[in-house]
């Protein structure tokens, strides 16, 4: 059975009625499948990669098991503030025993 090439055809979008041509309606896509409905390419609603969660799997496991800072390195030993008035930015370290606090 031979069918028309539809070169003139229309038809109506399902969501809005308007008129288009055939070759210009789209299938509407939820969750990754066609629902049926068949919509201008101008109201189409593209499917959200939001609906196909799990699909992926995300397990990012840590490679170490409770990880510490190198302690050994200056910059790990200082505390780092910001103050909106006044100085702009404090770098303050400190040592333990004799106590030396320098401030810049």
């Amino acid at each position: 059975m031979s069918y028309s090439k539809g070169r003139y055809a229309f038809g109506y979008c399902d969501r809005t009625g308007f008129r288009y041509p055939l070759s210009e309606l789209v299938y509407e896509v939820q969750d990754g499948r066609r629902t049926g409905m068949r919509v201008g390419r101008d109201v189409l609603d593209p499917d959200h990669p939001q609906n196909h969660l799990g699909e992926v799997q995300t397990h990012d496991p840590r490679p170490l098991r409770g990880p510490r800072p190198d302690t050994t390195m200056d910059q790990s030993r200082g505390f780092f503030g910001w103050k909106p008035v006044g100085n702009p930015l404090n770098h303050l370290t400190g040592a333990v025993g004799t106590v030396t606090v320098t401030t810049e």
